[in-house]
């Protein structure tokens, strides 16, 4: 086994299901790995068992990214030019689901901060990072549900329409930079985050969940190819190629010095 070290990759909510998966993929690929997740106890278990499998060092940052001081101290180890991180996996999320007029507010706050401020922070620090570095890698974790929006899902599938959006925009920024983003966007994946969440992963039929091993690689796969948007069980890329074209094609029309002749004329 090969003691370089191909770079160093961050992986938020990397104890368990997806997040763990990438953490297993891009340390066989040779990169050491920084583990962020709430529970410290599971994280230290999860950081030695990787260590002690892969032989890559393998260090952990304990913090709930649902709380400022979490999101500042992912921020503060993006930061630091000691083991500069190289690619940032911006995984940790949590799933809602049910009518929006009997949500817990709380909880619905909790959901946002953790998938779309945290999210944000996060990737602004490794943007600032590795901009002065020269180079990097962002990798924002989207969802299905972005796309195909249940009808009790409007807090998480806007949460996660929000992570493409932000992530077309930083491509645009970096369009002419060393620095790489990509957004991932899974459908189904065979984890936790559906424990308590209003939908029960046995209610899914099993052709449309993907175990999270699967969905790392043909995520990896995507970066590796230079794809913006990687969506691991689309058949055909040019069918979300057709999709953002249609929405570009908006933009000469979305913002004019008059109304649409419909709103104007009389009937």
């Amino acid at each position: 086994m090969s003691t370089a070290s191909a770079g160093t990759a961050l992986i938020t909510g990397a104890t368990a299901g997806l997040g763990a998966a990438y953490a297993e993929e891009l340390a066989a690929r040779g990169y050491d790995i920084v583990m962020v997740a709430r529970d410290r106890a599971r994280l230290e278990k999860a950081a030695a068992s990787l260590a002690e499998r892969s032989g890559r060092a393998v260090s952990i940052v304990s913090a709930d990214l649902s709380t400022a001081e979490g999101i500042r101290a992912v921020e503060a180890r993006l930061a630091s030019d000691d083991a500069a991180i190289d690619i940032l996996v911006n995984n940790a999320g949590s799933a809602s689901f049910g009518p929006l007029s009997a949500a817990d507010p709380d909880q619905l706050e909790s959901l946002i901060t953790l998938n779309v401020t945290s999210a944000t922070r996060i990737a602004a620090a490794a943007a600032k990072a590795f901009t002065g570095r020269g180079a990097g890698s962002i990798v924002n974790i989207s969802s299905a549900f972005a796309l195909n929006i249940p009808p009790v899902g409007a807090v998480y599938g806007a949460a996660k329409a929000y992570v493409i959006a932000f992530t077309q925009a930083l491509a645009q920024e970096f369009a002419d930079s060393p620095v790489r983003v990509q957004v991932v966007v899974p459908g189904a994946l065979e984890t936790a985050i559906w424990d308590g969440s209003g939908i029960e992963l046995h209610q899914l039929p099993k052709e449309a969940v993907m175990s999270p091993r699967d969905a790392a690689r043909a995520a990896l796969a995507g970066l590796d190819a230079g794809e913006l948007v990687t969506i691991p069980s689309l058949p055909d890329y040019d069918a979300w190629t057709a999709y953002d074209e249609a929405r570009l094609a908006l933009a000469p029309v979305i913002s004019l010095s008059q109304p649409a002749k419909r709103y104007t004329e009389q009937p």
